[in-house]
């Protein structure tokens, strides 16, 4: 026998029931939210609920097998209030922190629950829910792309009909995954390829970002174990690189490279400016890369050690005049891909940063950001 619900929040959103195939009566609510910006996309997202003459909309449902596994894997259960077994809200007794970011993203939030309920009803729940934050990044870095490279550009087939998908399937599945996908696409001399089975390594889209002092005229390198390298048999495993992190659902790339700015080398970025996003391997990786020079102030004892601990991280900063990296560049000293990047492109643009011939790209509001200015 199922049980009759009252969605609240979020959950109730046209958006997010329309992805999980819900309707039902619509009721109100007394009480008011908190909380909720990362709510479908993090298990500790949803708002919590508290005592407040306020009237919120809510859905009452029936329960479903695709609601109850959705609710699993998203870290909700029912919650008793005032009469009611509402669903939507945190279950815990103390409200979540502040959410920072901006709002809802009510049409990606909808977009990893199709995702999430279109996998194998046998993937334990368990499972998906250790991955949530890393699956909603991949849909993110899906719709990123479509929004940004959906037109049908030179080179390749002029027509909009020249991609088939036949079929996907995870083949690994952990912090990243492996994809298997049979496709066939147009080509070149006409006609259709044969069913092509290609693996690819997806990994969601990151980010890289140079801090650069233009006064000192110097910048903030880091380096940390790379296990790539490692396990090619490199010697040297450690490598000099840019600021970098992988870009969370609901977060821009300008954000996360602000973000990743503080946590991963200690420096506030002032203005940012973007250099030249790229995909570094695609023939096997879904991976995409958007490329920042930041504005910051380097005094000498700005070069620590810093990371995450709970993430492995153990991470060492180095101040480098910029005129030596372009030298490190240009001799082999730099293996690190995204950092020859942007280190030749800093080499080539620096005097019209300088001379404000390039735009900064938007400042993201609630973000910390304030740093020197180019002069």
């Amino acid at each position: 026998m199922t049980q009759s619900l009252t969605l609240i929040g979020p959950l109730a959103e046209p958006a997010l029931t329309a992805a999980l195939g819900l309707t039902g009566r619509p009721v109100v609510v007394a009480g008011r939210l908190t909380g909720g910006a990362r709510a479908g996309l993090a298990r500790d997202g949803w708002p919590a609920i508290g005592e407040h003459d306020d009237l919120l909309p809510g859905l009452e449902v029936e329960d479903s097998d695709r609601l109850a596994r959705y609710a699993a894997i998203t870290g909700l259960a029912p919650v008793r209030w005032h009469g009611r077994m509402l669903l939507g809200v945190s279950a815990g007794d103390t409200a979540p922190q502040a959410d920072a970011g901006g709002p809802w993203p009510a049409e990606l939030a909808a977009e990893v629950a199709r995702d999430l309920l279109a996998r194998p009803v046998d993937r334990p729940t368990a499972e998906l829910a250790r991955r949530l934050p890393m699956i909603a990044s991949q849909v993110a870095s899906r719709r990123r792309a479509r929004a940004e490279r959906g037109a049908p550009l030179a080179p390749g087939p002029a027509q909009a009909d020249r991609l088939r998908l036949e079929s996907r399937r995870e083949a690994y599945a952990a912090h990243f995954s492996v994809e298997e996908h049979r496709l066939r696409h147009r080509l070149h001399r006409g006609g259709w390829s044969d069913p092509l089975d290609r693996a690819v390594f997806v990994s969601g889209d990151a980010v890289v970002v140079l801090p650069w002092d233009p006064v000192r005229d110097r910048v903030l390198l880091v380096d940390q174990f790379r296990a790539g390298p490692a396990v090619r048999g490199d010697g040297q495993p450690w490598l000099l690189e840019p600021v970098a992190g992988r870009i969370d659902a609901g977060e821009t790339p300008e954000s996360t490279a602000r973000r990743e700015a503080e946590e991963e080398a200690g420096v506030t970025l002032g203005a940012m400016f973007a250099a030249l996003h790229h995909y570094p391997t695609p023939g096997i990786a879904a991976e995409y890369l958007y490329a920042f020079v930041g504005v910051a102030d380097l005094p000498d004892d700005s070069a620590i050690v810093t990371g995450l601990p709970d993430e492995g991280e153990d991470i060492r900063g180095h101040l480098v005049s910029r005129a030596e990296l372009t030298r490190m560049a240009l001799d082999g000293r730099i293996v690190n891909g995204p950092l020859l990047i942007l280190a030749l492109w800093l080499d080539r643009q620096a005097d019209a940063l300088r001379a404000g011939r390039v735009d900064a790209v938007p400042s993201n509001p609630g973000r910390p950001g304030a740093g020197p200015a180019v002069s």
